[in-house]
């Protein structure tokens, strides 16, 4: 464990003490120790009382991050290597993205249902801007020399794009799909806090309404763990699949 790792766990350690510090001072309908949060979460796992809450939110968040990360790779290539199409749709698709989904939630709810579909598409909404941001910037600003070396070699367009320019962008490709995985989490909560009866956010509002604020913290809590597994799950293939690229232009 490297200096770095030991002074995180030590902020770490500090703010949880400070928290039960704190909470000793309150009330645990407004702010509940550590410890009661830690018991509460660890009784709904052994319980199984959690379980199907988590799997119904991981499959919202992992089917619509699918959805709106490949829709949005897809046109993300598309508006970057053709250049009408992105000055014709590129505003629209701005315009669409400053509508607040919450705002759009409710709508979909009553044209999908309350089911899961409902959800895969606020989720998939949400995700799909930061992959065709990321992808239209990584394909249009790729270095120039090197597509004048590809141009001079003969090489199709076809073969720029697969051979130059996704695997120069590939760190601006995964910058925004990090960014989309811990959207997809805030995306299928949302659409579960307007109506769902199963799911992590469905257990949030829940929560409230029986004012149980250490099982509202531990709902959070697995939120925030979800979130977290996901985005060094996408870290990890970014390092594997970047890191030979990076090998490559250091020489």
């Amino acid at each position: 464990m490297n200096r770095t790792s030991v002074y995180s766990l030590v902020l770490l350690v500090l703010l949880l003490l400070g928290w039960e510090l704190a909470a000793r001072q309150m009330s645990e309908l407004v702010l509940p120790a550590p410890s009661v949060v830690a018991a509460t979460l660890f009784e709904g796992i052994k319980s199984g009382y959690f379980w199907p809450h988590i799997v119904r939110t991981s499959l919202e968040v992992l089917l619509g991050l699918s959805l709106g990360s490949g829709l949005g790779l897809i046109v993300g290539i598309l508006m970057g290597e053709i250049e009408c199409l992105r000055k014709l749709f590129f505003p629209y698709v701005v315009a669409s993205q400053a509508v607040p989904k919450l705002a759009l939630a409710p709508l979909f709810i009553l044209w999908f249902g309350f089911g899961m579909t409902s959800k895969v598409i606020i989720t998939a909404l949400i995700c799909f801007f930061p992959l065709l941001e990321n992808t239209v910037t990584a394909i249009q600003y790729t270095d120039r020399n090197k597509l004048e070396l590809f141009r001079v070699l003969g090489a199709t367009r076809w073969q720029t794009l697969i051979h130059l320019k996704l695997p120069a962008g590939l760190p601006n490709i995964f910058a925004g799909f990090r960014v989309a995985v811990v959207l997809a989490v805030v995306g299928a909560v949302v659409g579960e806090f307007i109506g769902a009866s199963e799911g992590l956010g469905a257990m949030i509002i829940a929560s409230q309404g029986m004012m149980d604020t250490p099982l509202m913290f531990s709902v959070l809590l697995l939120l925030t763990l979800l979130g977290m597994v996901l985005y060094q799950i996408v870290h990890f293939f970014e390092n594997r699949l970047v890191k030979p690229y990076k090998k490559e232009t250091d020489k």
